[in-house]
C-alpha cells in the first residue's frame, strides 16, 4: 500500500486511495450498501436504456459494475469507461473478460476533467459514486458537456445526506461507528474510509447540485431519489 503526501493535491490522493482499496472496494461497497447499490444502478440503466444510446461514457468507471450491466442491458451501445486508478481499472479489465464484453466495454486511464476526446462523440455520460471525488466538480461538468452531443444525456448516481431526521440520524450513525471502523479495518486504509463518508456529507445538497448542472448548461435537470434519499439519480440533457 502506498503512503499518503501531505503535499498532494485532491486528485492526486483520489488516485491513489482508490488505488490503495481496489481489492476490497466491491466486497466493502455491497456489504456496507447492503447490496442495495446493485438496484440503484439498475435504475440507472433503466433509465440509459430509455434513451437509446449507442456511445456511452462511463466517467469514474471504478471496478466496472455500471459499464457492465449496461453492456448486457444496451448491447447496441459500444462503452468507453474512464477512471483515475489504474488498479481499479485492472480489476474491470478482468471482469469484463470474464463475462466476454470485451467487444462492448474499452477501458481508458484517464482523468474525467480532461478528457482527450473530440466534441460531442457521445450520446449519454454515465457518473455512478464518482463525481463527488472530482477535485473540480464545475470543470467535470463543463467535460462531460462538450463531450455530449446536442440532446445527449448525463446520468450521475450519488450518495447525499437523508432529509428525514430519523434516517439521516442512523445514517450517520451507521457510516461514523460502522463503515469507518470497519471499512478502514478491511482495506487497511484508514484514510480512506475516513475520506469517503465525510466526502457525502461535503457533496452539495441535491437542489444546490442541480443548480450547478444548470449552470454547465444542461436543461431539464431533475432528480429520482434512491432508498429515503441515501442516494440521488441526476438527469439532464445538453441543448
Amino acid at each position: 500500500m502506498k503512503p499518503y503526501n501531505s503535499q498532494q493535491s485532491k486528485k492526486e490522493q483520489v488516485q491513489l486511495m482508490f488505488d490503495n482499496i481496489a481489492s476490497t472496494y466491491d466486497r466493502l461497497n455491497h456489504l456496507f450498501s447492503f447490496s442495495i447499490d446493485k438496484i440503484w444502478r439498475q435504475n440507472v440503466v433503466r433509465k440509459v436504456r430509455r434513451m437509446k444510446p449507442e456511445r456511452i461514457l462511463d466517467l469514474a468507471t471504478g471496478t466496472g459494475d455500471l459499464a457492465i450491466k449496461m453492456a448486457k442491458r444496451i448491447p447496441q451501445a459500444k462503452i468507453m469507461g474512464v477512471d483515475l486508478s489504474e488498479n481499479m481499472l485492472a480489476i474491470a479489465a478482468e471482469k469484463v473478460r470474464r463475462q466476454g464484453l470485451d467487444d462492448h466495454i474499452a477501458l481508458y486511464h484517464g482523468d474525467a476533467e480532461e478528457l482527450h476526446l473530440t466534441d460531442g462523440v457521445v450520446d449519454v455520460v454515465t457518473v455512478a459514486f464518482g463525481i463527488r471525488n472530482f477535485a473540480d466538480i464545475e470543470k467535470g461538468l463543463s467535460e462531460i458537456m462538450r463531450s455530449l452531443r446536442s440532446g445527449g444525456h448525463v446520468v450521475i448516481l450519488e450518495f447525499s445526506t437523508p432529509r428525514n431526521f430519523l434516517v439521516r440520524k442512523l445514517y450517520s450513525f451507521y457510516s461514523n461507528h460502522v463503515l469507518k471502523p470497519v471499512g478502514g479495518l478491511v482495506s487497511k486504509d484508514r484514510k480512506a474510509y475516513d475520506y469517503l463518508p465525510d466526502s457525502i456529507v461535503e457533496f452539495p445538497e441535491p437542489e444546490e447540485f442541480l443548480g450547478m448542472m444548470r449552470r454547465a448548461g444542461f436543461k431539464e435537470c431533475h432528480r429520482r431519489s434512491q432508498s429515503f434519499g441515501i442516494a440521488q439519480i441526476y438527469i439532464g440533457e445538453k441543448p
